[in-house]
């Protein structure tokens, strides 16, 4: 009876040995379980980097190199000069600001055209961007570091801003009183109204216009007449007529014309002017694309 006993008791505990281990195995079995729901978690945290911040389409500021000193031959200013004296003087037409001083400022204040701001934004006169501005821009260092200017499809937008910016701007009002063809006034007035901090401003101005002429252009706009200042370096005319003849015909200006000059093409005139290459050729009758220097076209 006592072996029967012990027997049963054997079985027993045998029996709840085996009926644990389901239960050992079921643990580990939800804790496998588990192990997928710490992935999940982890795999949410690393999944909010996936979420990119592109930037806004409306930045489109880049930014240069500062400018360095640009070295130009005189053969760059002259030819600058002769691709934007029309530019200037249909300005000093509508505007009232004489061409010579718009030629001069844009020869100081690009370098020529060959300036970093020139070169990369189409500005011709370090024309900031103010709280105003809505258009591109570039960053340049120039008083502070990478400040903001602004940037043009054409340098003829330059141009317009320029004359626009003294214009609308009240310091600048003392500039209109004098002559239009008064450059000297107008050079010394614009550093006393602050255009420029350098205390040569004026001087630079002044030797330009007289080095290379520039004064001849506020004469075609008046029609009075003009007699060249520095005839050993006058500027090249693509009419071929002498900067220090008297008898040039002074009204000759027209600013619905525009003067072929070298390297133009009908494509690059349109673009200009902002006009069809047609519509270009329509205004001036020509069956093809041939055009030569000193060609008037018209182009309003």
């Amino acid at each position: 009876m006592f072996k029967k006993i012990i027997i049963l008791f054997i079985i027993a505990t045998l029996a709840s040995c085996s009926s644990s281990k389901p239960a050992i195995a079921t643990t580990k079995k939800a804790a496998a379980v588990q192990k997928p729901r710490v992935a999940t978690t982890k795999k949410t945290t690393n999944s909010r980097p996936t979420v990119k911040k592109y930037p806004s389409t409306n930045n489109t500021t880049e930014v240069i190199q500062s400018t360095s000193k640009t070295v130009v031959t005189s053969n760059v200013i002259t030819d600058y000069v002769l691709q934007y004296k029309d530019i200037a003087m249909g300005n000093m037409q509508k505007y009232g600001i004489p061409a010579s001083i718009i030629l001069a400022q844009g020869i100081l204040e690009s370098g020529a055209g060959k300036g970093d701001l020139a070169m990369e934004a189409n500005n011709h006169f370090g024309i900031k961007c103010h709280k105003d501005w809505l258009g591109e821009s570039v960053r340049h260092d120039d008083d502070s570091s990478q400040e903001c200017f602004r940037k043009y499809t054409e340098a003829s937008e330059s141009y317009k801003d320029h004359a626009l910016f003294l214009v609308g701007k009240n310091r600048y009002a003392t500039l209109f009183t004098y002559e239009k063809d008064d450059y000297k006034a107008w050079a010394k007035g614009l550093r006393a109204a602050g255009y420029a901090t350098d205390p040569n401003y004026p001087d630079k101005l002044i030797s330009y216009i007289e080095r290379y002429n520039l004064h001849q252009y506020d004469c075609l706009v008046t029609g009075k007449a003009y007699t060249a200042i520095n005839k050993s370096n006058p500027v090249r005319s693509s009419s071929s007529v002498s900067n220090s003849d008297p008898k040039i015909n002074m009204n000759s200006y027209d600013p619905n014309l525009y003067e072929v000059q070298k390297g133009d093409t009908l494509y690059s005139i349109s673009k200009k002017f902002n006009l069809l290459v047609d519509d270009l050729k329509q205004k001036n009758n020509l069956t093809d694309n041939a055009i030569s220097i000193g060609q008037r076209l018209k182009v309003k």
